[in-house]
């Protein structure tokens, strides 16, 4: 009878502690990391940003305001690195790894930035006087909602998409 009762018990004991850690799972993260890599001629291009999703919100001019530098990502500072010297829209970036910036507009050329300070993962302590790099893109319009924020590495520049734009950045 005793050994009956030390199972039972032993069972219920093992079976709380199971429900307890199942219970304690981590959901999966709103705005998860994620990696573009990709090689545009001889440089092998890495981004590593966070991934948010529209989820029915105003993205451009609401979530992410006009005018404003913005992460390109959520989260920390989206990262963008090179292994090879590379022109950026006709100028020349040196290899390296930068925090990676936009200046969305509600109309015209949007701002990209490439920043040196890496070791700030902090995008609210951007500082402009560390920019290695800034150059003017076009937007372009997607088809379809893209959902969850992206990067695309092609053979000739590399892409954020979001939401209803594109914004491609020409690489040689």
């Amino acid at each position: 009878m005793k050994k009956t009762f030390k199972t039972i018990a032993l069972l219920l004991v093992a079976s709380f502690i199971s429900v307890n850690a199942s219970a304690q799972e981590q959901k999966a993260p709103a705005s998860p990391p994620a990696t573009a890599t990709g090689k545009i001629k001889d440089a092998t291009i890495t981004i590593n940003y966070s991934s948010p999703a529209v989820k029915g919100r105003t993205i451009w001019g609401g979530l992410e305001k006009y005018d404003k530098v913005w992460r390109a990502g959520a989260n920390k500072t989206t990262t963008f690195e090179t292994d090879k010297d590379i022109t950026v829209q006709g100028k020349k970036l040196p290899a390296g790894k930068y925090n990676f910036f936009l200046i969305p507009k509600e109309s015209g050329t949007w701002t990209a930035i490439f920043n040196k300070e890496v070791s700030n993962t902090n995008p609210f302590n951007y500082k402009e006087a560390e920019d290695q790099l800034r150059v003017d893109v076009k937007t372009k319009p997607l088809k379809e909602t893209q959902e969850r924020l992206v990067y695309k590495v092609n053979k000739a520049d590399f892409a954020l998409e979001w939401d209803k734009i594109s914004v491609p950045i020409a690489v040689k």
